[in-house]
């Protein structure tokens, strides 16, 4: 059975198939039971399983995440949500300092299953902090597994697996694109692989690897430029599937990389690093990476200025093809 689902119904029907599987888990956050969260993927659930299963919590982030290290101590399975991923700076301390290290320095002896969902990233006006892309602060932190979906399909499929490890988990779900479209997924559960990439277009003359927000846009521009590319979808940050990128690399010899968090020390730079240090001679042209400004996130007004469009892809994949 298949049902027509946008990505914030796919994550609800997800989160609705691990508590209704696993009695250990818990969500708790900032309105997510009676108001069903701020954009609505946890609606329906408290009423389904209960106060004591999903949880409204103060206003308080370093509190939520706190709370969740000790329940998932405890044998509980924890999925709190931060309301917007730049409010999880808040936390900072709690997921750096002690969640990403629990299973490190208890040896093994300890571990701490823990999926923390954040909405993230730009494209729908709002202000900075609510429109943050914090990726890089928690690839750096060696201990935590880093998701990003950019479809309902693999939304609901990366958040079931994440759900079935026993380590904490940042899962990042693209504000622009929790509406943006539907698609048919299935009804029943299914798992997307953490650490393998999407192939979306298979192409022989240049690839394209992207992740989250920007997956659409890129693929609008290689529609209308009919251009024989290899776009490769992430979904996995951390682990990141390095092999799939250095394939691709090796048989196109063209790269343009893209993502909305800022240019400079993002995962775009970790990449260009790995195929430079891996890949280097098979390259024709210099690595074309689109990413937004390493400046603050500006006011909303100007944020069609900032973030990555079809125009700025467009004109670095002409930059790339005429090299």
């Amino acid at each position: 059975m298949g049902m027509k689902a946008n990505m914030v119904e796919a994550l609800n029907n997800a989160l609705n198939i691990i508590m209704d599987r696993d009695e250990r888990a818990v969500i708790l956050g900032e309105d997510v039971g009676t108001e069903g969260g701020v954009f609505r993927v946890t609606t329906g659930l408290k009423q389904k399983y209960g106060e004591h299963r999903v949880i409204d919590t103060p206003l308080a982030e370093s509190t939520i995440i706190g709370m969740s290290i000790g329940l998932a101590l405890m044998g509980l399975h924890p999925f709190p949500e931060i309301q917007f991923a730049g409010f999880s700076y808040v936390s900072f301390n709690q997921l750096v300092s002690h969640a990403a290290r629990y299973r490190s320095r208890s040896r093994s002896s300890f571990f701490l299953p823990m999926v923390v969902r954040m909405p993230s990233g730009g494209g729908v006006k709002a202000l900075e902090i609510h429109s943050e892309n914090p990726e890089t602060y928690y690839a750096y932190s060696q201990g935590l597994i880093i998701l990003e979906p950019s479809t309902p399909y693999d939304a609901k499929g990366l958040l079931i697996s994440a759900s079935r490890l026993n380590d904490p988990v940042i899962f990042l779900e693209p504000l622009k694109l929790y509406r943006l479209f539907r698609e048919e997924i299935p009804e029943e559960p299914y798992e997307v692989p953490i650490g393998r990439a999407n192939i979306l277009r298979k192409g022989n003359e240049v690839t394209i690897v992207t992740y989250g927000p920007t997956v659409p846009d890129v693929l609008k521009v290689v529609d209308k430029k009919k251009v024989d590319a290899e776009v490769i979808d992430l979904r996995s940050i951390v682990p990141l599937d390095e092999k799939t990128i250095l394939d691709s690399v090796k048989k196109t010899g063209r790269v343009m990389i893209v993502h909305q968090a800022p240019l400079s020390f993002g995962v775009g730079a970790e990449i260009a690093a790995r195929i430079s240090e891996k890949a280097i001679y098979s390259l024709e042209a210099p690595i074309v990476r689109i990413a937004s400004p390493s400046i603050p996130y500006p006011f909303p007004g100007y944020e069609d200025y900032y973030i990555p469009d079809e125009r700025r892809i467009e004109k670095g994949l002409d930059k790339l093809m005429s090299a």
